[in-house]
């Protein structure tokens, strides 16, 4: 498969919108993971839903993400700042 065949399949598969909030460093990387959460979610709820995971399985692995995905918010302190008034 060619390069360009292959970054289209890419691009199809894993979709990624850009950041439009405050462009900060831990703002940008959450947004990432943020994305990534939902990838998974989507892959996980399609396996449910296709018979190849139990509801149960895929419930435990979403809190997983999920626990994971606070602890990130957590470490890049997303959240933690005061907000700036206008």
């Amino acid at each position: 498969m060619s390069q360009l065949n292959q970054e289209n399949k890419h691009g199809f598969l894993y979709p990624r919108s850009r950041y439009y909030g405050k462009a900060q460093p831990e703002n940008v990387a959450f947004n990432a993971k943020l994305q990534e959460f939902a990838h998974q979610v989507g892959y996980l709820t399609n396996f449910a839903t296709s018979g190849k995971l139990t509801p149960e399985e895929a419930y435990t692995q979403m809190k997983t993400l999920w626990k994971d995905l606070k602890l990130s918010k957590k470490n890049l302190g997303i959240g933690t700042q005061s907000i700036e008034k206008s």
